[in-house]
């Protein structure tokens, strides 16, 4: 095993990193440039449970600009998230990890159920896990899954893995001049209100000292960085 930092990690992916052209669908190419890159940090040594969006399917904001009751957009939601996970196993199953799916909605035909002890064990069994349907009600998004997720397997970090390299004091496609900050406590993100993770999972991130990584997922090798505990992206500790 390499003397990497962090040894039980959550990653959350946004659905848009398995897209094809236009943002929209599963690409199964994309979907296994995603797996290669979660493939080379298990062979780092590192414990993994995935998260994925379902933003490449659906958003549930479309849906309630549209009359759409907010329980029913994000139920349909979590069901994207399913079907980007099960891509993205059939990818990582594919390079030789061994991977599980587990749901927080009942679905035993496809995935099994989310049991956080079965999760760990899978981890120490040298699987990958991914988590998906969200932590299973409306009204959180997947980044709050993972933050949750994270506490309950007492992982060492949260990475969220996007295509932005940091967070920025302003947008940096509207201000050029726009700070880009290596590192923010946990209450100095909420004060941004920083765009890129929801404002719930900082706080319960906060609330439970779990210190949060922010990359372009798309960088060279910056999955293997973050881990090894180089200076990537965005810090957000207590």
């Amino acid at each position: 095993m390499s003397n990497t930092r962090y040894k039980r990690v959550v990653i959350k992916i946004g659905g848009e990193a398995l897209a094809g052209p236009g943002g929209f669908g599963i690409n199964p190419d994309m979907a296994r440039d995603v797996a290669v890159k979660v493939r080379a940090v298990k062979d780092l040594g590192v414990e993994v449970v995935l998260v994925i969006g379902g933003g490449n399917l659906w958003r549930g904001r479309d849906g309630v600009s549209h009359g759409m009751e907010r329980a029913a957009a994000d139920q349909i939601g979590m069901l994207a998230t399913v079907m980007n996970a099960l891509a993205l196993r059939d990818a990582l199953e594919r390079l030789g990890s061994a991977t599980r799916v587990q749901t927080a909605i009942a679905m035993q035909a496809i995935a099994e159920p989310y049991i956080r002890l079965r999760a760990i064990r899978h981890l120490e069994k040298g699987r990958v896990v991914i988590a998906a349907a969200g932590t299973g009600n409306p009204f959180f998004s997947t980044d709050t899954a993972a933050a949750l997720r994270a506490m309950e397997i007492n992982a060492d970090v949260l990475i969220k893995a996007t295509k932005v390299d940091g967070v920025y004091s302003e947008d940096p496609h509207v201000n050029p001049d726009a700070r880009r900050f290596e590192s923010l406590s946990h209450i100095d993100a909420l004060n941004l209100r920083v765009g890129v993770i929801d404002s719930t999972a900082i706080s319960l991130c906060m609330d439970n000292n779990m210190p949060i990584i922010l990359f372009d997922l798309w960088q060279p090798n910056s999955l293997e960085r973050a881990v090894m505990g180089e200076s990537i992206g965005t810090l957000i500790h207590s």
